[in-house]
């Protein structure tokens, strides 16, 4: 759980594991403890929120908060780790020891069944965090933290470009505090396989081959170069960025690098984390707080092989539709293989990208009455991180307007990213899907507490994002069919993923016994395939999130049109989806289900 808990902040495409998962600043768990106080609930979570905020700089430049530790990067020790959760946990105390949801306001109630909901899930994952790993090709600092400086470490004035290279100067520390931990693991078994290492090893000397020219450094004479400030004043911050480098960061790299071919050395083949001593009781927590359901890993992976079944016997729709004479595995060949379905030059595919943009967005107020005040804007995956980076992710913008939503795009090897994906994936991303959730759920407004504005429950957010797929299809898009082809396989990718993440973690299966899976039920290049199978062996059960998130809302939306019949609106509908922020499945249900009472009896 290391890993996640301390950078899935930074990596919030991919959603926040709880509210513990922030960075933290300064502050040891004595001073996280919350006193019970009388006054109402609101205020309770906002004293939580900006206990957090002290424990985690980052957290405040994700928010648009740059103040005096806008050149920090907080506490990335175990003991910072535990006050975190120390924080979480007396905050619930507190409420529960003071409040009852049965006394509340409505909304108040939703928010003390949030927060208690959030804290349980996070109880019962933190007693495995020393079973995450701290760097692989997922996430770790070696990448995250000068993705951080370049995508939300803004410089507005001189100040900040001050902090930016205090923060480069302060990577040295970072990096030597999780480069002790990680050692630290290893010498107890904990490592990730030993395919891994090659990755987080490309990673950092990318940064160190760059010397000077070095991503971050870029970013930074980019961001000085257009200040309104003497040029002197300009070659001298830059100067002091270099030395930062040079002096503090590199020294560090290189110690990291060291030890990443020390473990590389030593590291094991298996791929799942039964390996562990506690590592069924692991999966099971993670599947828990992932899904927000009590299902097992042998459930869900009977629900993926029905759902891989049921989208095979559409997909042969389309081959009758195309006038493919041939077996589905066949076809599968043909759309992996043949260079129509890809395209020649980056340029191209992000000019098609801007296409499906500039499409759905008119048709939006069909099916959407909110809709996101955020801009959004597409970009390629940076160079030093591209190699190991996923496919495809998304960044919330700023509360400020300061930074717009982000999709990002992979184009390190555009012959796996397949054109017939390119809809469902921008749907999925962009819009309607991430940006309009996540831009929705960050405009909520001040008087929604802050843990529902900006945490995150996966199988909400991940469940819209694949339903958003399906969506598109409803609003009259997928009209070329190996584009609706493109949007059944990024639906089988999801399916398929329920077989292979139990299928490793659960049934000790490895990873080209995954892979060959794959090969055979999905459509899906081989490159794209085998960086799957990696992400999924470092980020257990978080995949499993997607289909089953997406299932229930599809429920739940039938069963609303079901008995709403002519008084079904799609607009209000997703607007009870939206409007309450992320929540666990059941309370989606419960929200769902309230609304189609209320419009019975109306």
């Amino acid at each position: 759980m290391g890993r996640l808990v301390r950078l899935t902040v930074i990596s919030i495409s991919t959603l926040a594991l709880s509210a513990c998962a922030a960075q933290r600043g300064g502050l040891m768990s004595s001073e996280a403890v919350i006193e019970p106080q009388t006054q109402g609930i609101d205020a309770l979570f906002e004293r939580y929120d900006q206990r957090q905020l002290e424990l985690s700089p980052l957290s405040k430049a994700y928010r648009g908060v740059r103040d005096e530790d806008y050149g920090n990067w907080g506490d990335f020790s175990d003991a910072g780790e535990i006050a975190d959760q120390e924080l979480l946990q007396t905050t619930a105390a507190a409420m529960r020891a003071n409040y009852s949801p049965a006394s509340l306001p409505a909304d108040e109630a939703l928010s003390y069944r949030l927060f208690d909901a959030m804290a349980k899930r996070s109880a019962r994952t933190f007693p495995f965090r020393e079973y995450g790993y701290i760097f692989d090709q997922m996430n770790g600092a070696q990448s995250d933290l000068p993705a951080f400086l370049i995508n939300i470490h803004s410089v507005a004035d001189a100040s900040q470009a001050e902090d930016y290279v205090e923060r480069i100067e302060g990577l040295g520390a970072v990096l030597e505090t999780l480069t002790a931990e990680s050692r630290e693991r290893a010498g107890r078994g904990v490592m990730p396989p030993k395919w891994v290492y090659a990755y987080v090893i490309s990673d950092i000397e990318n940064l160190l081959k760059a010397g000077n020219d070095n991503a971050m450094l870029e970013d930074f004479a980019g961001k000085v170069g257009k200040l309104g400030i003497a040029q002197a004043e300009k070659t001298a911050l830059q100067s002091r960025a270099q030395t930062a480098w040079n002096d503090a960061a590199r020294p560090a790299y290189e110690r990291l690098l060291a030890e990443m071919k020390r473990q590389q050395a030593i590291a094991g083949t298996d791929d799942g984390i039964w390996r562990f001593p506690e590592g069924r009781a692991y999966y099971d927590a993670l599947l828990s707080n992932y899904t927000t359901t009590d299902l097992t890993a042998d459930q869900i992976h009977d629900i993926g092989l029905r759902e891989v079944t049921r989208i095979h016997g559409e997909m042969r729709g389309i081959m009758e539709q195309v006038g493919f004479d041939g077996t589905l595995q066949e076809f599968f060949e043909y759309a992996r293989t043949d260079p129509k379905f890809y395209f020649e030059s980056r340029e191209d595919y992000l000019a098609a990208v801007q296409a499906a943009q500039d499409k759905i967005e008119p048709v939006l107020p069909r099916y959407f009455s909110t809709l996101p005040k955020a801009p959004l804007v597409v970009k390629p995956v940076e160079a030093f991180r591209e190699q190991s980076a996923g496919k495809a992710f998304y960044q919330s913008p700023a509360p400020d307007g300061s930074r717009p939503g982000t999709y990002y795009v992979n184009l390190f090897r555009l012959e796996d990213m397949s054109r017939n994906e390119l809809e469902a994936l921008f749907y999925h991303e962009g819009l309607p899907g991430h940006h309009l959730q996540r831009a929705v759920q960050t405009e909520l407004g001040d008087d929604m507490p802050a843990f529902r504005r900006f945490g995150g429950v996966t199988a909400y957010t991940e469940g819209w994002g694949l339903y958003a797929e399906e969506l598109g299809k409803d609003m009259g898009f997928y009209t070329d069919p190996y584009s609706d082809f493109g949007r059944l396989g990024m639906e089988l990718w999801r399916a398929a993923r329920l077989v292979v993440d139990t299928g490793i973690h659960s049934k000790r299966w490895s990873r080209e016994r995954a892979i060959d899976y794959l090969k055979q039920n999905t459509p899906n290049p081989e490159g794209d395939i085998r960086k799957a199978i990696e992400r999924y062996v470092v980020y257990p059960g978080q995949a499993t999130a997607y289909m089953i998130g997406k299932l229930k809302i599809m429920e739940l939306r039938e069963k609303a049109r079901s008995e709403l019949g002519a008084r079904f609106d799609i607009r209000e509908f997703h607007d009870v989806v939206l409007s309450s922020g992320p929540v666990p499945l059941s309370i989606l249900e419960e929200n769902v289900d309230a609304w189609i009472a209320a419009e019975r009896n109306r």
